[in-house]
């Protein structure tokens, strides 16, 4: 019978040849890829189980007889004969995974002689291929049934053996000597074009090698995964019992859109897949391997995702595994509780959160709070632990960006109200600075100011403790202003940092973020967070609801206040367009593209400001186009 992958209906078996030096993470790639694909795809195992010889070189001492008592000659076809007998094996998997590609039996050959022999590179090569001559032609048809791929340390051959040898637990000289000609040679043939895919893994973590490693490979074959955990932030929640790691989890669900996961769930899950009857009597290794395993499975099946929270994290040794295979990609926070504060938490008793206590000592889950990357203390009030998980969630999602500013006199802004600002920047930031931060928002920023309309907005960024200060300087000024309306807003960067705002104010953080407004005076280094778009525009909807009912609120008024009613209605069109990828920062802008949208009379917008009738028409006309987005009541 036929293989069903000889039809047109599957596509051709593929093998793929990981190559590269010693310790540049070969085997665990080829791990990590096999167990996603599962039955898709095989790894063809060492080298040793394809020669019957090995058991016997093994016994003796493998690097002995390598470098010392076996003939190089019998060296070289015990090699390639493991490596030709490797590619006689029929597969059944559409992918074959193997560890070591054909190139690497002469670089190998070449480096082995280079040190027994004391060769140049040179002559090296020329030995090993004398060497490998009776197998040239099978050899050359082996390598052109893989795919060959080469991890590399770096393309500096002396800093990658420092890489490979420093992960040794003890490095002779012979064996430091070898790794020097290997890389050498691995080199020269990644430059005569024998490695058409190359990863240089430098520092990155394990999960983003793999990551490159799908990349390059998805073209080969369709069962190849495309990404791993791309773009996925992953939060691990740590901590003793009661110390609130459920809690938090679920915060980070409701708040931010986490999808909640439980680490015991994943290892059993990925385990039994595997076959595996105990997982946790596995090490801490393979632990973690599981666990990125059913990430990257979960993940792959919700592509959507870009955050999820795990918990609880509750050794840690394989916590410290977890770290080093995803890197930047993970964020551990561990919640710190005194054992008051968890006993009286507990439900079941203060025993029954004692037990539960050693069972996790015992497991180094209390160790976990030398390694976090945040370590949240949860003695204090509810609020407490939601804003430091704000700041977590916020600070992947929301860039720091560090504004640059402008003079006074580029707003254009009337010369009373230019010297204001001048002479309120003289005395908030001299020597001993009050703010971090000033800003002109609203109309004023934008070039639209209009005597006798327009306020005067200004965000200041600053400290609690300048408040009395500042108090005092804007008393003193404010006949300065000519009667202009100042709107000052005061925030912390802490308040920032966690997004403790209104809708309207993250709207500014996003424009200075954006570039789209610049601050006036900002303290050297300051780092403002910028939200994302789809957070602005999602949290603009509590405005655009406001304002809906504060038209219908003005229009009740037996004399609405224009100023307020055109504000309002402009405000309701600027958060509608928005929602369409549409960013007006001008109001009449905002009203003429809305109604032009909508096939509606504009002339409205130039009367508004003074006719009450144009300005009642003009709002039912924006408020309408809001209402017309509800679903219709069914009777």
């Amino acid at each position: 019978m036929s293989s069903p992958y000889d039809s047109d209906t599957y596509p051709l078996p593929v093998s793929v040849a990981f190559s590269g030096p010693d310790n540049t993470g070969k085997t665990k790639q080829i791990g990590i890829l096999a167990r996603c694909m599962g039955p898709a795809a095989t790894s063809a195992g060492p080298l040793d189980h394809y020669d019957p010889r090995w058991t016997a070189i093994k016994a003796d001492g493998m690097a002995r007889w390598w470098f010392e008592t076996g003939l190089v000659e019998e060296v070289a076809d015990v090699l390639a004969s493991s490596y030709l007998e490797r590619s006689r094996r029929a597969f059944s998997a559409p992918v074959r995974l193997l560890d070591r590609g054909i190139p690497m039996l002469e670089a190998s050959v070449a480096a082995t002689v280079a040190v027994r022999e004391d060769l140049g590179a040179e002559q090296a090569v020329d030995r090993a291929r004398l060497l490998l001559a009776a197998y040239e032609t099978d050899l050359r048809s082996a390598e052109e049934g893989e795919h060959a791929l080469v991890l590399l340390h770096c393309d500096n051959p002396e800093e990658g053996t420092r890489r490979s040898l420093a992960h040794e637990v003890t490095v002779n000289g012979t064996y430091a000597a070898y790794q020097r000609h290997l890389h050498e040679q691995i080199n020269r043939l990644v430059d005569d074009g024998r490695f058409p895919m190359s990863i240089r893994i430098g520092d990155r973590p394990t999960i983003a090698v793999q990551d490159e490693v799908r990349q390059l490979l998805a073209p080969l074959h369709p069962d190849v995964p495309g990404r791993a955990l791309a773009g996925v932030h992953v939060t691990a929640l740590g901590g003793m019992s009661e110390s609130g790691k459920s809690t938090g989890g679920e915060y980070l669900r409701t708040q931010h859109g986490h999808a909640r996961l439980k680490i015991g769930y994943f290892i059993e899950e990925a385990a039994g897949r595997a076959g595996v009857h105990d997982p946790y009597r596995l090490g801490s290794v393979v632990q973690a391997e599981l666990i990125v395993d059913a990430l990257d499975r979960f993940c792959q099946a919700h592509h959507f995702l870009d955050s999820v929270s795990i918990e609880s994290l509750h050794d840690f040794d394989s916590t410290v595994e977890l770290a080093r295979m995803l890197g930047p990609q993970l964020t551990i926070a561990y919640l710190d509780a005194s054992e008051a504060t968890r006993t009286r938490r507990g439900t079941a008793g203060a025993q029954d959160v004692a037990d539960r206590d050693l069972i996790k000592s015992a497991r180094g889950a209390d160790k976990i709070l030398s390694i976090a990357h945040e370590v949240i203390g949860n003695d204090g009030p509810r609020l407490e632990l939601d804003r430091r998980l704000d700041r977590i969630a916020l600070d992947r999602r929301w860039p720091g960006h560090q504004p640059s500013t402008m003079p006074v006199n580029a707003l254009g802004l009337p010369v009373h109200l230019e010297s204001y600002l001048a002479e309120l920047l003289d005395r908030t930031t001299g020597l001993r600075p009050l703010i971090d931060l000033l800003a002109v928002t609203g109309s004023g920023a934008r070039g639209k100011y209009q005597h006798g309309w327009s306020d005067l907005d200004v965000l200041v960024v600053a400290d609690i403790s300048s408040l009395d200060e500042m108090r005092q300087i804007l008393a003193e000024l404010e006949t300065e202003l000519g009667g202009v309306k100042l709107g000052m807003t005061v925030l912390t960067r802490a308040e920032c940092r966690v997004g403790a705002i209104t809708s309207r104010l993250l709207h500014v953080l996003a424009l200075i973020g954006s570039g789209a407004l610049v601050p006036l005076w900002s303290t050297p280094g300051l780092v403002l967070p910028a939200p994302d778009a789809a957070t602005d525009v999602a949290a603009s909807l509590r405005d655009g609801i406001q304002a809906a009912i504060e038209i219908r609120r003005q229009l009740l008024m037996g004399s609405p206040d224009l100023r307020a009613l055109y504000k309002v209605t402009a405000l309701l069109a600027k958060i509608q367009l928005r929602f369409s990828g549409i960013e007006c920062s001008s109001d009449s802008d905002a009203l003429t593209v809305l109604l032009d949208a909508a096939r509606q009379d504009t002339s409205l917008i130039t009367t508004a400001r003074t006719e009450p009738l144009a300005a009642e028409a003009l709002a039912l006309l924006v408020l309408q186009a809001w209402l017309d987005t509800l679903p219709g009541e069914t009777r």
